[in-house]
């Protein structure tokens, strides 16, 4: 007997000439419905965010097998593709054969046909994947990891793996996850209360990255242009719908880029992808447009179409208070040489502007040590891109080139040197003007999918009390 390969569901469902042949489709089912003739079951395989209909006439199979066949099931089934007569779908499947791979108890099964909450399916982040706003979101997670990899390899970038274990704080925040093998119930200590880290892997203080960008800077200097995507790590202790203790971040750092090419990059990276969204998860996004916001095509679209504007920290900030001064409230009060909320930013963007704004020249006091001085001394050449709804997307600068500039501003901030010291020889060694930034996967993934709570696009989150699964 011939045997008939399996098809994905997408497959099926993209090219519809094999209509008339037999066909083997394997999934999960989603509902079953029908009467003590006819049966319909709504199959999914993750593939797509559509199913496939299966048509099982009731007298071909046994009665304890299609008991057996419950939402959530795990089954095969073997049958002809036919043009479907009804409504919803184009193509069903007529079911010749059945075998099922695992039974899923409808008494105890969480995934019913029912709607459930997001927070509920958070307690379940093993089980959630198999929703359809679930696996939406994961398939346009792909999707977007694969277009960072292709339009950085299209344009001349190369792919760097900075070190997940650190010595380093790149932010200098302190808010850092420490990693020993010290015993932590017997920790030797020195007359002074120290801990003793001699006997620790590494003989000194490591923690987990809170960012590749220090490393990164050194591949810039060597091989023009690089790249590094990767997980990174903060512990701070955040409970908002805005923040993670690990996530993943894209940060290209380019040689000879001063702050105007870091910003034409930053923006034209960011039109790409979110072209890339609309010309390639198409399903998906229809999907969570209709089901969680309304407006997540649009501003897809008004982010593709739209030039960003481009203005200094210091005008941005006028804005804000010129607003307060006619009657705009904001929560958190604006004034020079405070760090910008994200209320503020949106005001800009989705307010004042109508359009994605890129804010520079920051005051130094509220930015790292590691970006390049302005001539007046007050304010350095750093960059956040705005985007509506997320505030804040990308955080970028050029760097500070000059040695003792540099050097001045690590001992201003308290930054041992004795732990900077091969990041400074670079600016010993044939320094160059050199520009990044850094664009959290997770926040890029809230605009693109709609979702408004950053838990909800990572597999499983990890935040303050919550390392399950």
């Amino acid at each position: 007997m011939e045997k008939i390969s399996r098809k994905k569901i997408v497959d099926i469902l993209k090219y519809s000439s094999e209509v008339g042949v037999k066909i083997n489709v394997k999934g999960w089912v989603r509902s079953k419905r029908g009467n003590k003739n006819i049966n319909f079951i709504a199959l999914n395989d993750g593939s797509s965010i559509l199913n496939i209909q299966l048509v099982v006439e009731v007298e071909k199979f046994s009665e304890s097998l299609l008991k057996s066949i419950t939402t959530g099931a795990c089954i095969s089934a073997i049958g002809e593709l036919v043009a479907s007569q009804g409504q919803g779908q184009s193509l069903e499947i007529h079911v010749d054969e059945i075998q099922v791979y695992g039974e899923a108890d409808p008494l105890t099964y969480p995934l019913q046909k029912k709607g459930h909450s997001l927070e509920f399916l958070r307690e379940i982040a093993h089980l959630r994947p198999r929703t359809n706003t679930f696996s939406a979101v994961l398939r346009i997670r792909h999707a977007m990891a694969y277009a960072i990899h292709k339009y950085f390899n299209d344009n001349g970038f190369f792919y760097m793996h900075t070190p997940i274990i650190t010595g380093s704080d790149c932010e200098g925040a302190g808010q850092m996850f420490q990693v020993t093998t010290l015993d932590l119930t017997n920790i030797s200590k020195d007359k002074l209360g120290e801990v003793i880290y001699d006997d620790d892997f590494f003989g000194k203080p490591t923690s987990l990255t809170v960012s590749g960008q220090l490393e990164g800077e050194l591949g810039a200097l060597a091989l023009g242009a690089i790249y590094t995507f990767g997980p990174t790590f903060r512990a701070e202790n955040s409970n908002t719908p805005r923040h993670l203790a690990e996530f993943w971040m894209i940060e290209p750092e380019v040689a000879f880029n001063e702050i105007q090419e870091n910003m034409d990059l930053a923006e034209d990276f960011l039109k790409y992808l979110t072209q890339y969204a609309l010309d390639n998860c198409s399903d998906d996004i229809a999907f969570l447009n209709e089901m969680w916001d309304k407006e997540l095509i649009s501003r897809l679209h008004f982010v593709a179409n739209n030039k960003f504007v481009r203005l200094s920290y210091t005008d941005g900030v006028a804005i804000l208070e010129d607003a307060v001064r006619n009657g705009h409230k904001f929560e958190f009060p604006v004034c020079w040489g405070t760090d910008l909320q994200s209320e503020h930013e949106r005001y800009l963007v989705e307010t004042h502007f109508n359009c994605p704004v890129i804010l520079t020249d920051y005051p130094k006091e509220i930015k790292a040590f590691y970006m390049k001085l302005n001539e007046d001394n007050k304010t350095v050449r750093a960059m956040d891109v705005l985007f509506p709804k997320i505030g804040e997307i990308i955080g970028g600068s050029q760097r500070e080139d000059d040695y003792e500039k540099l050097k001045g501003r690590i001992e201003d901030m308290d930054i041992p040197i004795k732990d900077m010291w091969w990041y400074l020889d670079t600016r010993r060694f044939g320094s160059a003007p050199h520009s990044g930034f850094g664009l959290g996967f997770e926040r890029l993934l809230l605009f693109v999918t709609g979702m408004s709570n950053i838990r909800d696009v990572i597999p499983f989150a990890r935040t303050p009390k919550n390392a399950a699964f």
